[in-house]
Parts: structure tokens; sequence; C-alpha cells
């Protein structure tokens, strides 16, 4: 699968970043592994919305709205790929 169809190649570097976040996060034990996705989900829709609003020309409310939502979609696909990403390394890594 070409994750480059889904997620915009500028954004493909926030997956390891989603990756190292959740690693810190379960290593300092400050919060409860349940929520390292929602923690990475709400982290990579942030900086992919500040990489739109740093490369996109705002004009009108549409093109506003359009970034809002390609922000969000951009960030929990990032999001999820990781997750899904770190579920495929645990699951090779168990015998069965």
């Amino acid at each position: 699968m070409d994750m480059t169809q889904y997620i915009k190649p500028e954004l493909l570097v926030l997956i390891p970043v989603c990756l190292i976040i959740g690693l810190v996060i379960k290593h300092t034990e400050a919060v409860g592994n349940k929520y390292i996705p929602l923690i990475n989900g709400i982290v990579t829709i942030v900086l992919s919305a500040i990489w739109i609003v740093s490369t996109t020309p705002f004009v009108d409310a549409q093109s506003v709205a359009s970034a809002i939502f390609i922000a969000i979609i951009q960030g929990v696909l990032c999001a999820g790929a990781a997750t899904y990403g770190n579920q495929l390394i645990k699951q090779a890594k168990k015998e069965e």
C-alpha cells in the first residue's frame, strides 16, 4: 500500500514522530497506555494544521474550512498509521 495516496508526502514524517511520542509517554508512565493513540491524534492534527497554515493561502471561508478538514484527516491518518505500525511490530514479536 502506498501511503502517499492518502497522506501528503510532506506529512509522512509525522508517523515516526508519533511512534517516538508514544514510546516516550509509555516509558514515563505519566499517562495510561490507552490514551497514547488519542494524544498522538491530537498532536498530529495540530502539527498538520501548522503545516497547512504555513503553506496554504487563505482567500475565503471555503479555503479555511478546507484547511481545517485536511488538517484533521491528515492528522488522523498519520496517527492511525503510527498505531497500526506499532501493532504490527508488537504482533510480529509475539510467539504463538
